[in-house]
């Protein structure tokens, strides 16, 4: 697919090659726009948030080349070449052992920074299988302001003990 914004000024625009989702773009556009304005508004993937616009508060991350990156201060030149992962591409059917216990513990109460919220402890599981709450505390360090923390910290320890072949 590609995408080009004719209102960019051309010499500031860049072309630049993402895989999202398993998906090849090519884009033409400005080279600090920011990663998470080419997902939700060239691309379409809106379940990616915008919270703060500072990369404090993490409703914005996302998976680049499967680390936890806040998109909403990342430009989208630096990530040139990269494969994302955004929430709609975490698991297509929504069957992630994350979001099947997001949904069955009733982590989210308003929703808003959860996609963000699983995508940290989506990556902080793929590289700690079995974290301890001081991992979980240093890698998802999302802001929820419903404080659901307990909540997410008990769906990541299922989690773990699940892909771990616990219940």
């Amino acid at each position: 697919m590609t995408v080009t914004d004719n209102s960019i000024n051309a010499a500031a625009s860049a072309s630049i090659s993402l895989t999202v989702n398993g998906e090849q773009h090519r884009l033409e556009l400005a080279a600090d726009t920011p990663l998470l304005w080419v997902l939700r508004d060239h691309l379409g993937m809106t379940g990616t948030k915008f919270g703060c616009g500072i990369a404090q508060c993490g409703a914005c991350t996302v998976h680049v080349d499967g680390r936890a990156t806040r998109s909403c201060m990342m430009p989208v030149e630096a990530v040139d070449g990269a494969t994302i992962t955004t929430i709609e591409g975490l698991a297509p059917r929504r069957d992630h052992v994350l979001q099947t216990l997001w949904l069955e513990m009733n982590v989210p109460q308003c929703g808003y920074c959860q996609s963000g919220m699983l995508m940290a402890a989506a990556a902080l599981l793929d590289d700690i299988p079995a974290p301890t709450d001081a991992d979980i505390d240093a890698r998802v360090s999302n802001i929820c302001r419903c404080g659901t923390y307990p909540r997410v910290r008990a769906a990541i320890h299922r989690a773990a003990a699940a892909r771990n072949g616990g219940q």
